[in-house]
């Protein structure tokens, strides 16, 4: 029997145990992370407004790992020896057959004085200071931004940025006191969101007017202050920060031999393979696939990442070649709290649907389906 190893247990490591046991894979398998547990974080967008509490989005993995045969070791990941045959941690040594990297990206944090701003994808403890920091305010300016990493331009996650925009900004109407508070989006890019299609990034910038926010484009970001964002083309008083980084590769990468991207993520191939690295393996915003410009890398990208890699793992110990090449595809919903905006976007196609509430609804639907595995 094959030793297959996952590192993570974040989106794409999960999709790859369910797809592997979906294609008949009986060989075992070990999950290592921190913690035996899924942080649903696209829905941390809503704990601000009282929608969703830690408990709600906080799913305890022992059920679904008892259900699938996986063991998991709860250690983190120090690095690799003998070409990814074995994973070292801080619990022991891991030996496999074939090896996942799904292990998620980190941010960038060399930005000076980024201690003064929240990150709220840093996980749920982030979303719960941003409701804690606004219930806090009488007033004043709220300042709304994220960044690239520049060796990767798609090492990002600016939609949730987007999202804490909207969402504070209906939240505040609904208090009653959205007359108190300023609110500013800022971002190094001229045309923020431009990997979600032309046609998205006009109707985000235009629902930001209609909302009377302000917007501070296309200056590169110098520093925080406690109180202050400071660009090139000068600062912007604030009250409370959010802002999320661009983002590269985890540290223990460079206790390895892995392939690296200038980014700092592990080069994969179009079947998720790490070159010159036999039944190694890349899933998720860890990764840097080849694809279109606009390549998202977490969420369900991640979960596509994750079938074509069970499905190659499953060819190979079978005998066969591992050919099947991952899909590429975005979709997104930029929510507002009651409603949302539609954005698809494939190698043939970039659709962009208005808000509607449908849309919303749809949201809150995904997360009860997709939870529905884990729980």
């Amino acid at each position: 029997m094959a030793e297959i190893t996952i590192i993570g247990s974040g989106f794409g490591g999960l999709t790859t145990v369910r797809a592997l046991r979906r294609r008949g894979v009986s060989d075992p398998i070990t999950v290592i992370s921190p913690r035996p547990e899924l942080h649903y974080l696209p829905s941390s967008i809503w704990i601000p407004s009282g929608g969703r509490r830690r408990a709600d989005l906080t799913v305890d993995l022992g059920a679904f790992f008892a259900r699938h045969r996986v063991r998991h070791v709860a250690a983190s990941v120090t690095g690799l020896a003998d070409g990814g045959r074995t994973v070292l941690t801080d619990a022991g040594e891991y030996r496999n057959d074939h090896l996942v990297i799904a292990s998620g990206a980190r941010f960038l944090r060399k930005l000076p004085g980024i201690e003064h701003a929240i990150v709220p994808c840093d996980g749920l403890s982030a979303a719960e200071a941003v409701d804690t920091r606004l219930r806090g305010l009488d007033g004043g300016t709220v300042a709304i931004g994220f960044a690239t990493n520049p060796a990767e331009q798609g090492a990002m996650r600016g939609g949730p940025m987007f999202e804490y925009l909207f969402i504070l900004d209906e939240l505040l109407r609904r208090q009653g006191r959205r007359d108190r508070f300023r609110l500013v989006f800022f971002s190094p890019a001229e045309r923020p969101g431009a990997r979600l299609g032309a046609r998205a990034v006009d109707g985000l910038l235009a629902e930001m007017a209609r909302r009377e926010i302000e917007t501070r484009l296309g200056h590169k970001l110098v520093r925080f202050e406690e109180n202050r964002v400071v660009t090139e083309d000068g600062a912007i008083d604030a009250d409370m920060i959010l802002f999320m980084p661009g983002l590269t590769g985890p540290v223990w990468l460079g206790a390895t031999d892995l392939p690296l991207s200038p980014g700092g993520m592990v080069v994969a191939d179009a079947a998720c393979r790490v070159p010159d690295r036999p039944n190694v393996w890349v899933v998720g915003d860890v990764g840097s696939h080849p694809g279109p410009d606009w390549l998202p890398k977490q969420g369900h990208q991640a979960d596509l990442h994750a079938e074509a890699v069970a499905a190659n793992v499953a060819a190979v110990l079978k005998g066969a070649a591992p050919t099947t090449r991952f899909k590429a595809e975005l979709i997104c919903i930029v929510d507002a709290l009651t409603t949302g905006m539609l954005v698809y976007r494939s190698e043939t196609r970039n659709l962009v649907l208005p808000r509607s509430r449908l849309f919303h609804w749809l949201k809150l639907a995904f997360e009860t389906w997709y939870l529905r595995a884990y729980r």
